[in-house]
């Protein structure tokens, strides 16, 4: 529990923005240690890692593809008929359910997985990354209520920006040059897919900064925070994945609870279901998506660190756009496409030159 001293901090890697960590993989270290000297070694312990990023990555995409597709569902849909009309107004109890169901998949996760092993994480350290991982997900809900999907996907694309600004300034990082060129080139890339001008039938206002981009603003230097709250967790205490996931839901649900009490939304919200019981089906799938989710995200955090999650999710949304336009036959502009080889070109970019090799730590 006690501080890493200097000689410690320097043996880490000062590249290490790619978000690599020393992390005790059962099966990893055993063939590290084999494959000192050794390429065959060498080359095993690559492809190890190449397989769990494959595996976090299409984790991460496709649960949050659905996911996408039912928060839109839940938060813009319209409910009832003619008057009676209503709309979804309950982000912070969206968010309580959805966290329950976080912690209670995180404490079966680890009674199957991590067994008997201690968590040395100091408790308060969760509960302030709780209170910046609620406020990026309530304010990026509550956006929907004031912007429509693309514009609330498009401005959470930009997070790897956060993370990055706040691991320099805080946690003191450094990136590889490389790094910080991929990441301008995938949030680039995702911004040129998703720009429409002078779109037909937009109002005037929808270009004004209002109130949902002060949110979504809000919910991406909250996601910054997160990241470094994260990073300082895997580095000093060797935070695992589910044991993060565990207690940052847990700290969130009892926050969110006393919140839903205090303000009465809970009991609003519990009126609205008798009215419109349709909705638990589709809140019930969106915890379930959610919780699988942000299974493979604390996965990737763990393993790659949080900068390499956020553009994995970066590029989930870009993949999430390009899907809709496939299915329902949309036309792809010529500054789409090229958005689209910005994308395809930044995680290139970032396989061959934007990573750092790992060393030891002890």
């Amino acid at each position: 529990g006690s501080s890493p001293s200097r000689v410690e901090r320097d043996a880490v890697p000062r590249g290490a923005g790619s978000g690599t960590v020393s992390v005790s993989i059962p099966g990893l270290s055993d063939s590290m240690a084999a494959g000192k000297g050794d390429k065959s070694g060498t080359s095993a312990v690559l492809q190890n890692e190449r397989l769990r990023f494959i595996v976090c990555f299409l984790g991460v995409f496709v649960c949050y593809f659905y996911y996408g597709i039912l928060q839109e569902t839940i938060t813009r849909g319209e409910y009832g008929h003619g008057e009676k009309k209503e709309s979804f107004r309950f982000a912070q109890t969206l968010v309580f359910i959805q966290c329950i169901i976080n912690a209670i998949f995180a404490r079966i996760l680890i009674q199957f997985f991590e067994g008997s092993r201690a968590d040395h994480t100091k408790s308060w350290l969760y509960g302030l990354c709780s209170l910046s991982y609620l406020g990026a997900m309530v304010s990026s809900n509550s956006a929907l209520q004031y912007v429509n999907y693309p514009t609330q996907v498009l401005g959470k694309s930009c997070k790897p920006i956060p993370v990055m600004i706040l691991g320099v300034t805080i946690l003191r990082k450094r990136y590889p040059m490389a790094k910080y060129l991929c990441v301008l080139l995938i949030v680039s890339g995702v911004a040129l897919f998703l720009y429409k001008p002078n779109k037909g039938g937009a109002s005037t206002d929808e270009h004004l900064f209002g109130f949902g981009e002060i949110l979504l603003l809000l919910s991406l230097t909250m996601d910054g925070l997160t990241g470094v709250f994260q990073d300082h967790m895997r580095t000093r205490f060797q935070t695992s994945a589910y044991h993060m996931m565990l207690n940052i839901n847990l700290w969130s649900t009892l926050v969110l609870g006393l919140v839903v009490l205090w303000t009465g939304e809970i009991w609003e919200f519990l009126s609205f279901t008798e009215r419109h019981s349709s909705i638990f089906y589709n809140i019930l799938l969106f915890g379930l998506t959610s919780a699988l989710g942000q299974t493979f995200i604390f996965m990737t955090v763990v393993s790659f660190g949080p900068l390499t999650c956020s553009i994995i999710t970066t590029t989930r949304k870009f993949f999430t756009i390009l899907g809709s336009v496939l299915l329902f036959g949309n036309v792809i502009t010529s500054m789409q496409w090229v958005g689209t080889l910005l994308v395809f070109l930044g995680l290139g970019l970032d396989s061959k030159f934007g990573k750092t090799p790992r060393k030891p730590t002890h």
